[in-house]
């Protein structure tokens, strides 16, 4: 009997140490396809990028329970399919991952305020706006309670609950909150982390809106320069940055110089983004209305037909409105 017993320990025992090794060969693969999609996505590499953050995703529902990494994977799923304008994914991934960390973590846990403020973004571009204020004002709640005042997650979420104001006409209660973003990012990140250009280009918006345009000019370049060093001169990011520039000088009536950027712009989208991304819309549109100021009406027609059609397929991809 005592034998028996031996066996069946030694047993028990080479499974649990089978079961660990499985456990770590799936934590190695999950942080290897997480790891890989994260780079290609801030790489604007986004169709590797799908298919790398899909496997994270499969590979986090084998961890037991509610377990912060699958949280994880449907989050970064859910970034890249709002930047893609696949924004009904987005949602159901941003609401799934919001469940599994407030199961696994408690609500008030710095890491639910992630896709409570990625879930504001979605809203936001979907004029939700009540909606987004609600969700940016929670996750600044829980980021200040967990970081203090000082802190790159907080800079980011007044910069975005700043733009928010901004697209609904309150430059009054945004400028302040870029300000204090700016601040926060050059003492926690440096004056040339990719995040400072983010809040430099809505920045420099404000002051376009408000027809300050030598001050906007100067931000936008900035901008374009912190972009380009950090990601290259192929990038969605520098192509927003380029749009931003060459609206500007639509606004001035440098006609000439907006549709060098246009250009360029255009030809960085057509090549890194699907054909119907929102972003490559909103680039055609603005293009477009260059080009109906310089009587160019036909070649606008073509670019505004395209940009239509983006906009249409995005309605039915979309069916709750979003």
């Amino acid at each position: 009997m005592k034998h028996t017993y031996l066996f069946l320990g030694i047993l028990v025992l080479a499974a649990m140490v089978l079961m660990q090794q499985a456990r770590a060969a799936d934590t190695l693969l999950w942080n290897k396809y997480n790891d890989a999609g994260q780079k290609a996505y801030r790489d604007g590499r986004y169709v590797e990028a799908e298919t790398l953050l899909r496997n994270a995703v499969e590979e986090a529902k084998k961890f037991d329970g509610p377990d912060p990494r699958l949280a994880t994977s449907l989050n970064n799923l859910g970034e890249l399919y709002r930047v893609q304008g696949k924004y009904s994914q987005a949602e159901s991934l941003y609401q799934a991952a919001l469940g599994i960390l407030e199961k696994a973590l408690g609500p008030e846990d710095p890491s639910v305020a992630t896709p409570l403020n990625n879930l504001a973004l979605l809203y936001r571009g979907t004029k939700q706006y009540a909606e987004a204020e609600q969700l940016y004002r929670r996750s600044l709640v829980i980021w200040f309670k967990a970081y203090g005042e000082e802190n790159p997650n907080i800079a980011m979420g007044l910069n975005n609950l700043g733009e928010l104001y901004r697209l609904q006409g309150r430059s009054a209660e945004a400028a302040p909150l870029y300000q204090s973003a700016l601040i926060i990012l050059h003492k926690t990140l440096g004056p040339d982390h990719p995040n400072v250009a983010i809040v430099l280009s809505n920045l420099a918006s404000l002051y376009r809106d408000q027809g300050r345009y030598d001050d906007a000019r100067s931000l936008y370049e900035h901008s374009l320069a912190i972009a380009e060093k950090a990601f290259g001169p192929e990038h969605p990011n520098v192509a927003i940055n380029l749009n931003n520039l060459a609206a500007l000088f639509t606004a001035q009536g440098h006609y000439v110089e907006a549709e060098r950027l246009y250009r360029r712009s255009l030809q960085i989208l057509e090549k890194v983004l699907s054909e119907d991304n929102p972003e490559l819309a909103t680039s055609l549109e603005n293009y477009a209305d260059l080009l109906r100021r310089m009587n160019r009406s036909s070649e606008a027609a073509t670019l505004e037909a395209r940009a239509d059609a983006i906009r249409k397929k995005q309605s039915s991809r979309n069916p709750k409105g979003l």
